[in-house]
């Protein structure tokens, strides 16, 4: 299905542990080859509820030109990642390649650092609602919200909505 993608991921510490590991999960099932960056390469990131995942490769030594696709999971972690040069870099890119880029919960913060969310449609935990509506997004109460190459999805519990809406816009 997603044989030949290439799809970054990228992780911090306190990582939403079903928002990283189910994506993982189901684009390596579906064929994809599923890269994960960190700030340092080889590194342990723990996830909020106790799992662990460890960076193949670091922020730096990413080359974003030979991805398809971009996958941001939830939790804290996005707080500190949307600070990260290297990561508005990633997703600036992609957005202007019109390259998928997958966010869920509070991932959304990322998108709206890199500004690129004016007139976007997506959802998020509706905790950060107000946070992506000052960035110009259009925010919708919806399991998943597919706008152009943004997917985007509120919670865990949507995660059956988001992957299959995901695993679809990165075959186009």
């Amino acid at each position: 299905m997603l044989k030949g993608k290439k799809i970054l991921t990228i992780v911090s510490n306190d990582y939403d542990d079903l928002e990283f590991h189910y994506p993982l999960i189901r684009l390596t099932e579906a064929g994809a080859k599923v890269t994960i960056a960190g700030e340092e390469t080889n590194k342990v990131y723990h996830g909020k509820y106790g799992l662990q995942t460890k960076s193949e490769i670091s922020f730096k030594d990413v080359d974003i030109t030979e991805y398809d696709a971009l996958i941001i999971p939830g939790g804290w972690a996005p707080d500190y990642l949307r600070r990260l040069p290297e990561v508005l870099n990633f997703v600036k890119y992609l957005n202007e390649h019109k390259k998928v880029i997958g966010v869920i919960c509070h991932a959304g913060w990322v998108l709206s650092s890199a500004h690129i969310l004016k007139g976007v449609k997506m959802t998020s935990t509706p905790g950060i609602k107000d946070d992506l509506m000052y960035a110009g997004a259009i925010w919708m109460d919806e399991p998943v919200v597919v706008y152009n190459h943004i997917v985007t999805a509120r919670r865990p519990i949507d995660l059956p909505y988001y992957l299959p809406a995901l695993i679809d816009a990165i075959k186009k």
